[in-house]
């Protein structure tokens, strides 16, 4: 079983509009979103989901765990985007956990906590994860006293493409010290005539 993963930095293109997607209007404060969920968060928090599949140690076994992510605007007291993840498991350990982020330029990085799994056990381990920041989501807002529902506009590619395509890649580090990276390039769409 892998060691368990402490920090996760994401490197895209800064010309990307992820601070401009008018998302996360609204904060939610982590220590809520922890005790609660994400039903506590104001509607206007919520900035992306996903799912990851974690790994859970039941003697000499790893049993994998499906767990949903939700990713939340957290408060910022830096002038940067901060959010809180939160991942929950219901089988077979029922476990809430937020992991906390910032989205700074050209990277997002993601710390984080300890997943204690059963006594005496190895702490849990993600093998897989997958997020999207935007996606179907309803804000709403008050306008001339109503309640108006709209989308926000997510995140803006740049106008031009570089050549060869968009650069990303992800570092991961592990709690045992060690570090892993993976690039992927994202090639330009079809011009249209």
């Amino acid at each position: 079983m892998p060691a368990p993963l402490s920090a996760l930095e994401l490197k895209f293109p800064e010309s990307l509009g992820i601070a401009t997607s008018g998302l996360g209007l609204a904060a939610c404060q982590p220590t809520l979103l922890q005790t609660f969920g994400g039903e506590v968060c104001p509607p206007d928090s919520q900035m992306g989901s996903g799912s990851a599949t974690v790994a859970v140690r039941f003697g000499p076994k790893a049993v994998l765990e499906h767990v949903t992510l939700g990713m939340y605007a957290a408060p910022s007291p830096d002038g940067y985007i901060h959010l809180a993840i939160l991942a929950t498991g219901k089988e077979p350990i029922f476990a809430r956990i937020v992991m906390s982020a910032v989205l700074l330029p050209g990277r997002l990085q993601i710390t984080v906590p300890p997943v204690p799994s059963l006594p005496e056990a190895a702490d849990v381990s993600i093998v897989a994860f997958e997020a999207t920041l935007g996606g179907a989501l309803t804000y709403y807002e008050r306008v001339r006293g109503r309640t108006v529902a709209y989308r926000p506009k997510g995140i803006a590619l740049p106008e031009s493409c570089p050549h060869g395509g968009w650069r990303l890649s992800a570092q991961l580090g592990f709690t045992d010290g060690a570090s892993s990276r993976a690039q992927t390039v994202v090639g330009c769409p079809a011009r249209r005539h």
